[in-house]
């Protein structure tokens, strides 16, 4: 099979937009019939970096017939497999798509760019839907070959190889920009991607000039990681040779049987030992949208409150957050746990700070909610992230009985938040304005919303105002359609504690409550999704 790489200039401003976009489409009429795979780079319908939104639309709208008719044409004439990168305009947005033309000239496939960066999601705002939900890597099988893709951002995500080795992919094809890399990165990106897949990678970019060593780099990489053509900053048409089905195997270990390299990884997997990762992972707490619903002390009508099993059923039934409370023990263990004190969750008696940890795996925390529950013990907020950390956002009750918290069980419990890597999937609801500012200072990336304080029941949003907090936990009946109204003129969203019936839920989000914490996650949840 012959590989042909478009290699094109590329510029910072569209003085040579046309000129740029000309030459594409000369290389185009230079390739024949001898060419088996044709690859253009990313973008191959803007051709400079348009800085503005309307800019690169208005750029694409000139461009993007005369491209895609000259790479039919171009499929045709020799007889080969065309891919090109362009944006496509859907029903939902446009979206960065990589088109395949086959040997016909007729459309066989799209690839839609699964990683946005900044400027895509935030300049251009393409349209995003598609990937905020699991899906498998995109492969295309075309004459009895197995191609797989990633563009540009995508390249980056090496937690996305094991999959896209499974699919027994042959070729990826990557049409892409990565401007900001430098040459030698690119080719151990390159190297690193085929010999922990065993496909070639054939990627294609652009030159930002003869001198520059960033972009570029177009290339034909091995199985085995051997770089095969490598374009640097040149620009035209190169061309390699390959076997498209030529695996590498290799010992699975000195002495073993041969294997391909992410087999032989599999055999050792310790997901444990890793950042959580795979299709359970959500959408985090900047990007998940709102309204939502939470499980408050978990799914605690079915489960006892604050239990594993609880947080398990909200989960899995599909809850956008779960709610718990932490209070620290006698000898510094963080649990959860609502009340100070034990009588009514428990068979033990007193406040749950006397205790230490071993003291309380001694209670029984499940016989008060029902006899199937017997004999369950006290959670740990350590288990809690260890089993659902990046699965569910985690509005986290920081228990307190003062305005005051110790120091230590602070920084415990944000170190094991850092410690499960779910900075981004928790934010803190504190009562005193005090332990509030000291969680803010200590760990200013987590979110702290402000909750109810009995002593000043109607001033909860000057109080997030004051504190810069940019959430509060409303708690009937101290509020009305005002107060949201007033928390989201100064950009501050509103939960409320809560609605365990379903009209009652949907009075709320009519008024423009923003997270709905209820006991009742089956029932109240269904006035998101069944209507």
């Amino acid at each position: 099979m012959k590989i042909n790489i478009i290699q094109v200039p590329y510029t910072m401003d569209n003085g040579a937009c046309e000129e740029n976009f000309n030459k594409k489409l000369d290389y185009l009429n230079e390739c024949d019939e001898s060419a088996d795979v044709i690859v253009l780079p990313e973008y191959s319908d803007v051709p400079y970096a348009a800085a503005e939104k309307e800019e690169n639309f208005n750029v694409h709208n000139t461009n993007i017939g005369r491209l895609l008719d000259a790479v039919k044409k171009t499929a045709v004439r020799c007889n080969a497999l065309v891919f090109v990168n362009a944006l496509c305009n859907t029903e939902n947005g446009y979206r960065n798509t990589t088109y395949a033309y086959g040997r016909d000239g007729e459309l066989v496939g799209k690839y839609y760019k699964r990683h946005l960066p900044p400027s895509e999601l935030n300049t251009l705002k393409l349209d995003h839907s598609y990937i905020d939900s699991f899906s498998e890597p995109y492969v295309l099988e075309y004459d009895g070959v197995r191609y797989a893709f990633l563009t540009c951002y995508d390249f980056y995500f090496y937690e996305a190889f094991p999959t896209i080795a499974r699919k027994n992919v042959d070729i990826i094809i990557g049409c892409s920009l990565q401007r900001s890399d430098s040459h030698s990165a690119l080719e151990i990106i390159g190297r690193f991607l085929s010999y922990n897949t065993n496909a070639y990678l054939v990627r294609s970019s652009v030159s930002l000039g003869e001198n520059i060593t960033l972009a570029g780099s177009s290339m034909v990489v091995a199985p085995n990681g051997d770089m095969l053509l490598n374009m640097k900053s040149r620009v035209g048409i190169e061309s390699v040779e390959i076997d498209p089905h030529a695996k590498y195997y290799k010992p699975a270990g000195f002495g073993g049987n041969a294997a391909a390299h992410y087999e032989y990884i599999e055999f050792g997997r310790r997901p444990w030992n890793y950042r959580p990762a795979g299709s359970a992972i959500v959408q985090n707490n900047n990007d998940m949208p709102y309204p939502r619903i939470c499980a408050h002390r978990g799914f605690s009508s079915v489960a006892p409150e604050n239990s594993m099993p609880a947080f398990g059923a909200a989960v899995a039934l599909g809850a956008q957050e779960i709610e718990f409370d932490l209070w620290q023990t006698k000898d510094g263990e963080i649990v959860s746990c609502h009340d100070d004190t034990l009588d009514r969750v428990s068979d033990g008696t007193g406040k749950i700070y006397n205790y230490t940890y071993d003291e309380l795996k001694k209670l029984d925390f499940g016989i008060k909610f029902g006899e199937k529950y017997k004999g369950m013990r006290i959670t740990k907020f350590e288990d809690i992230l260890k089993k659902f950390s990046c699965h569910v956002i985690m509005n986290i009750h920081v228990k307190t009985v003062r305005d005051d918290y110790n120091t230590e069980a602070m920084k415990k419990i944000v170190s094991l938040i850092r410690k499960y890597d779910c900075e981004k999937y928790v934010y803190f609801m504190i009562v005193h304005d005090g332990v509030i500012k000291k969680f803010m200072d200590y760990a200013p990336d987590i979110p702290v919303c402000v909750g109810h304080l009995g002593e000043r029941p109607y001033e909860i949003v000057e109080r997030a105002i004051d504190l810069g907090a940019k959430k509060v936990q409303l708690f009937k009946p101290y509020f009305d359609a005002d107060t949201v109204k007033k928390a989201h003129e100064n950009g501050i969203l509103c939960n409320v504690f809560f609605a365990d019936a379903p009209d009652e839920a949907r009075k709320y989000l009519e008024m423009g409550i923003d997270t709905i914490l209820t006991n009742e996650y089956n029932l109240v949840s269904q006035i998101l999704t069944n209507e």
